[in-house]
């Protein structure tokens, strides 16, 4: 396994005192301002990461802890920041917000930008099946916590602590709802299915339909990345099929809203000629006129739990021990599905 190189091995390599390349990396005074950005190249070449575990054994937190989101204009995002920041004040640390706009590459350099630094630890909302991101930290010793998604690999898996929805229970109850009520062309509007978010919905939707007998055409499913203009898009494509579908379930209410600009875009009524089911609960879903059915998750909630494991871990204040916590969804029924004109039939 690679070894993480040492402020000594820096020192070594630039011929100086460890002394002089901790001044350098930390940009206080003391040497000379050619002498730093050598230092800082050697150490960017040799891809040194700072021991925040021996740091904080040496008594230095900074009382600040980071937050990846994949975009904060999403609007499922600012209420689980807000119970982040909210948790996080009430014990004392600030908070350091970054986005990823969905890349991995954004993800790794918002990671070594909060470890830059000096958080003393890190929410992660954006992480993939199989994220490249996660396991350097578990290696350095940096405290992190998961919420919304996790990484899948087993071996990260076991040493990740994680809050997220059950999102199998999610796909699985909402598919279950739209058959109960008669649907079977039901058109479905995945996120990125590289994540466990939609990989263990897609899951629950594939066993709901079975479990009823109903053969799912896969013409009928789309991956849309999270995008409301994806999603507006693949609806209005399944729109202008001969057979168009009579439902569609929607893997976030951010995508559902495109889905229902499209239905109506078509002179299509909701859900008289069209049914839509969402997952979030985002507040728009309320709205009158709107009346958007959906699977509500507690991300304020979420928020909240994440950054009080984070921070217990940070302090140390509990016993060591990996958290898995997921959040059971709720089904919130209200106009758009249909619910109220057809009822239950099986």
């Amino acid at each position: 396994m690679k070894t993480n190189p040492t402020i000594r091995d820096i020192a070594a390599a630039a011929r100086v005192s460890a002394a002089a390349v901790s001044l350098a990396l930390n940009n206080r005074p003391g040497v000379s301002e050619k002498t730093r950005r050598r230092i800082q190249k050697i150490a960017r070449r040799m891809d040194y990461r700072p021991n925040y575990a021996a740091k904080r054994l040496m008594g230095h937190p900074s009382h600040t802890i980071g937050l990846i989101l994949r975009n904060i204009a999403d609007p499922f995002f600012p209420e689980l920041a807000l119970g982040v920041e909210e948790k996080a004040t009430e014990m004392g640390y600030s908070l350091l917000l970054c986005n990823t706009n969905g890349t991995l590459a954004k993800e790794k350099s918002a990671l070594d930008a909060l470890r830059a630094k000096g958080v003393d630890g890190v929410i992660l909302s954006t992480v993939t099946v199989d994220d490249p991101n996660v396991k350097p930290l578990i290696d350095a010793g940096v405290p992190f916590v998961c919420v919304n998604r996790f990484v899948m690999d087993p071996a990260v898996e076991s040493k990740t602590d994680y809050v997220v929805l059950d999102n199998y229970a999610c796909g699985y109850e909402g598919m279950r709802h739209l058959l109960r009520m008669g649907y079977e062309r039901i058109a479905i509007l995945t996120g990125d299915l590289n994540t466990s978010t939609a990989a263990l919905r897609r899951q629950g939707e594939r066993d709901a339909l079975a479990s009823y007998g109903v053969d799912q055409d896969r013409r009928l499913v789309v991956e849309c990345g999270w995008s409301r203009k994806r999603a507006f898009e693949a609806a209005r494509h399944f729109l202008g099929l001969k057979e168009r579908p009579e439902a569609f379930f929607v893997h976030d209410d951010h995508m559902a809203l495109g889905a229902r600009e499209a239905v109506l875009g078509e002179g299509l009524a909701i859900p008289d000629d069209v049914a839509l089911l969402g997952i979030d609960d985002i507040q728009m879903a309320s709205l009158t006129g709107v009346d958007l059915s959906t699977i509500s998750q507690k991300k304020y909630d979420m928020g909240v739990m994440g950054a009080k494991i984070l921070i217990d871990k940070i302090e140390e204040s509990t016993p060591p021990m990996v958290n898995k916590i997921m959040l059971e969804p709720r089904l919130m029924i209200r106009k758009s599905c249909g619910y109220h004109l057809r009822g239950y039939v099986r």
